[in-house]
């Protein structure tokens, strides 16, 4: 579950910095008011985890990940 979880949040911040690249627009500050505020610096930081917690899935056997589905 947590697999899928992080990769969400990993497939949103790839989609936030497509967005920012693209278009100089930040999603997640627009929607959450500003990237100083203080829940986009939480969005921005769970993303964060999540793109770490995604490097061990190159590292995992292939049958311990289709195991946890």
């Amino acid at each position: 579950m947590l697999d899928k979880i992080s990769l969400i949040l990993t497939i949103i911040g790839a989609l936030n910095w497509g967005s920012i690249g693209l278009f100089k627009f930040d999603i997640v500050a627009w929607i959450f008011g500003g990237q100083g505020a203080v829940i986009s610096r939480i969005i921005y930081t769970l993303v964060a985890l999540a793109g770490i917690w995604c490097i061990s899935l190159l590292f995992r056997d292939k049958r311990e990940v289709e195991a946890a589905d």
